[in-house]
């Protein structure tokens, strides 16, 4: 598989440190959480870090599929619902967490069961961020993130056997 012009590849330690910039700028809030929801796959990760420095230890999922092939976003496909003890006041308290927001339909989607959840992202797209309320980096519509567990390691050519 090729990588698009716009390639985005994450390692696990630059993910670990993005995903904890994270958890600061949602600490600096100074609100206290009462639970946290992963949108999965790609939110279990950071959502456990997040979950680690807040030390918020009620953790639910919401399980939605958007990308079904791994290159295009197709219908959305709810696969778990939300627990409603953790639905009560529109989600107040509950911070919602998922590694990117891409287009913003997945969280349009968990808005709508949780207006009032505060939605935090690792990285957003211009198209997604209006549906979050806090994210870390910003990259173009057009550009593909690889996330390190998408990924496996391979040998890499040297430079220098490239230019001959």
């Amino acid at each position: 598989m090729s990588l698009p012009d716009k390639a985005f590849p994450v390692s696990w330690d630059q993910f670990h440190r993005d995903a904890r910039a994270l958890a600061w700028r949602i600490a600096d809030m100074k609100q206290e959480w009462r639970a946290i929801v992963a949108i999965t796959r790609g939110g279990l990760v950071p959502a456990a870090i997040v979950c680690r420095e807040l030390e918020i230890r009620l953790i639910e999922t919401v399980c939605i599929a958007s990308y079904h092939d791994y290159s295009n976003q197709g219908e959305l496909q709810l696969i778990k619902g939300i627990n409603p003890e953790i639905l009560e006041n529109g989600g107040q308290g509950v911070v919602v967490v998922d590694d990117l927001t891409d287009t913003g339909k997945t969280a349009a989607m968990v808005r709508e069961m949780m207006p009032n959840a505060h939605f935090a992202t690792v990285y957003a797209k211009p198209k997604g961020r209006p549906t979050v309320d806090t994210f870390v980096t910003e990259v173009s519509q057009d550009t593909w993130i690889y996330f390190p567990w998408d990924m496996g390691f391979t040998y890499q050519e040297p430079i220098a056997n490239n230019q001959r």
